[in-house]
């Protein structure tokens, strides 16, 4: 199960094209609200239901966790202290995340993307701690993802999609969708 996790303030491009893409490509995808009810509010006024609430989850079948953007979505995100928990067992134990946006600063805050190639929104580069900021669309190295903003989002989903499926998996929804490139 690929975990996005979606707080208030998040930035609806960023998530729900990446659950869009993912789901296209067959994968196992649940958004999850950090609040106690599964209406989640974007950055843009658009109202999403989630469909689990953090509380309700189940961690031990958690993939990937995936940190949508936007303000202040992203600081709401690393407010959360049991998700905070969470991203730092996932990136002791290795196991994948990816954020993208102003969200690779949670991950940066907490030691994980220390000597990485990382990317976020330009302004949140210096609270990449420890990361080579690349100001690239996507970057990925080892199992962390991370991805520049709202113009990235279809990237970061199929980066995503890459590293579970396979570039030829990308290859076949590209020309599924129309993308170019």
């Amino acid at each position: 199960m690929i975990y996005v996790f979606l707080a208030n303030g998040f930035e609806e491009i960023e998530a729900l094209t990446t659950v869009d893409v993912l789901r296209r490509a067959g994968l196992d995808v649940e958004t999850i609200s950090i609040s106690d009810t599964q209406n989640v509010l974007g950055a843009h006024g658009i109202s999403v239901q989630t469909d689990g609430l953090f509380d309700n989850m189940q961690p031990e079948k958690a993939q990937m966790l995936v940190l949508p953007g936007g303000m202040p979505g992203a600081s709401n995100l690393d407010a959360h202290k049991k998700l905070g928990m969470l991203i730092e067992e996932f990136a002791h134990a290795k196991k994948p995340l990816a954020a993208i946006c102003a969200a690779p600063f949670v991950l940066g805050k907490r030691d994980i993307l220390n000597g990485c190639r990382a990317t976020c929104y330009p302004g949140f580069e210096h609270q990449l701690k420890g990361a080579t900021y690349t100001a690239s669309q996507v970057e990925q190295q080892g199992n962390i993802i991370t991805a520049k903003g709202p113009g990235a989002a279809m990237d970061f989903a199929f980066a995503i999609v890459e590293f579970f499926c396979g570039e030829k998996k990308v290859h076949e929804l590209k020309a599924g969708m129309m993308v170019v490139g």
